[in-house]
């Protein structure tokens, strides 16, 4: 089974971004702000979150 690692956004607590375990951020102008926050299963994340790390190799969640 898949494993996601999920970074949050300390300013915008509410915004959720996924990589592949041990995968690398997306190189983004704001990448201090992102702060590890755990390791999820396959089986435990929405399908579009899926679809956007197999794509584009991140996904963007939002957590509220």
């Amino acid at each position: 089974m898949k494993l996601y690692d999920l970074y949050i956004n300390e300013k915008k607590p509410s915004i959720g971004l996924y990589v592949a375990k041990d995968g690398k951020l997306p190189d983004l102008a704001d990448k201090d702000d992102w702060v590890f926050s755990g390791t999820a299963a396959q089986d435990l994340l929405p399908p579009d979150v899926i679809r956007g790390v197999d794509v584009n190799g991140h996904a963007f969640r939002n957590m509220d």
